[in-house]
């Protein structure tokens, strides 16, 4: 039992450092955002349909904060079934907007599963994404959804994924040239 408690322990250590990792704005926006209650997949029939409806909440919550604070940065939408999702996200780098397609599948042990959220046309431009345009999120965010399940949700991916992925990431790549704004490509 002590064994059981120092891991707690570690794994609250952890969750603090990745906290300290976002910055604050992110923090008090995660914080606003509903946490889901309905421990269900796509398979699970009702329930589901009571998760995806506890999913749109948050995604509502999430844009309303967005908008609120005059930083909206994407758009997403589901199939019939809440297994597919499509989008943009969008960034500002040197006062220039960078938008790129988002699209992702749930896994089929979702929620206990994070997303995997991808950026198809970045795939193969930077190391910090897996094929297919996946962004990495293995080592700071799925030990955190992990002890969140079933309370995290998309919203709660796109904030502490994607979010500060795009913020890190897309500077990083234009820095390197090897993105380029759509009006410097022409």
């Amino acid at each position: 039992r002590a064994d059981s408690g120092q891991a707690a322990q570690q794994d609250g250590k952890r969750d603090r450092r990745l906290l300290n990792m976002v910055d604050q704005a992110t923090k008090e926006t995660v914080q606003k955002l509903p946490l889901l209650s309905v421990k269900a997949g796509p398979r699970d029939g009702d329930d589901w349909i009571k998760r995806m409806k506890e999913e749109y909440t948050a995604l509502i919550a999430y844009q309303k904060f967005n908008k609120e604070a005059g930083n909206e940065w994407f758009t997403i939408e589901s199939n019939k079934t809440g297994t597919r999702w499509t989008g943009k996200v969008w960034t500002y780098h040197e006062q220039l907007r960078y938008e790129f397609d988002l699209e992702f599948d749930l896994p089929v042990a979702y929620p206990g599963t994070p997303p995997e959220l991808a950026l198809p046309e970045l795939d193969g431009k930077t190391e910090k994404m897996y094929r297919g345009g996946k962004i990495c999120l293995d080592s700071h965010f799925r030990p955190l959804w992990a002890r969140n399940v079933p309370h995290f949700g998309i919203a709660h991916a796109m904030a502490l994924g994607m979010g500060p992925w795009l913020a890190v990431e897309i500077p990083s790549l234009v820095a390197l040239g090897r993105i380029k704004h759509a009006d410097d490509a022409k």
